[in-house]
């Protein structure tokens, strides 16, 4: 199942409008733009264009990958800089994952831009969840070849950061890491933790720990250790903050 000639003419004339509608959407024009239709360019659409000097989007979105990956660490690193690095990479995973990136080009409309051919367009490839995830990496790819870093990191403070900065990936956190990303949301003040208690044998102790905010206590948790103390603390808080905004 192949486009013929005439509507493949069609098809190439509509993309091409809507590759210009786009660059006017996100406020960013591409140097070359056959960068940008490459990041677009699925492979079937290639397999029936082989006359032409066509490429798919796939070492773009390797590039991409990589791009998204750096950026998003660079991020969370300078947002978070009391979190763990276990807490980091389960962030930054949750983010990047294939869902995310299905929302995140979802909502800049990049199915109607995908270059697909006929046999795809026709079995709902546009939608297909792993190629839009894959085109959003491509797309990274491809700003960040013509463009450079700066704007890549630009274009995400507009499209991906907010939705950290919202609390959109919170659940991803351990409790303590959610506290401390919910008090910095709120600009409410500092978090500080202290065991109050240790007892027991030195085989079976148990530590009780509290949490303050900006010196008034919000929780108190018992726990084996002082993490899993403060980690039982940071759920009581957690649950007194949340109970206070409803």
């Amino acid at each position: 199942m192949r486009w013929n000639r005439k509507e493949k003419d069609v098809y190439n004339r509509a993309k091409e409008s809507q590759f210009k509608d786009f660059q006017q959407q996100i406020g960013i024009t591409f140097a070359d733009e056959k960068l940008l239709r490459h990041a677009f360019t699925h492979s079937s659409y290639v397999n029936e264009h082989r006359r032409k000097p066509f490429e798919d989007n796939e070492r773009l979105e390797f590039l991409g990958d990589a791009v998204l990956e750096l950026t998003v660490s660079q991020f969370l690193f300078k947002k978070y800089p009391t979190m763990a690095e276990g807490e980091l990479t389960k962030l930054r995973a949750a983010i990047v994952c294939e869902p995310s990136l299905v929302s995140f080009a979802n909502e800049l409309g990049f199915g109607k831009l995908i270059l697909l051919g006929k046999g795809e367009e026709m079995t709902g490839g546009r939608e297909r969840p792993a190629l839009l995830a894959d085109v959003f990496e491509a797309f990274i790819g491809a700003l960040y070849l013509d463009q450079g870093i700066d704007t890549v990191i630009g274009f995400l403070e507009r499209t991906v950061f907010p939705k950290i900065n919202a609390g959109a990936f919170s659940h991803v956190m351990d409790f303590k890491s959610q506290l401390q990303e919910l008090i910095q949301r709120d600009g409410t003040g500092v978090i500080e933790y202290r065991v109050l208690q240790e007892k027991g044998p030195a085989h079976s102790k148990e530590f009780i720990s509290r949490v303050t905010l900006n010196g008034k206590e919000l929780g108190v948790g018992t726990g084996k250790s002082k993490k899993e103390a403060e980690q039982h603390a940071a759920q009581k808080a957690l649950s007194v903050l949340k109970t206070k905004t409803t």
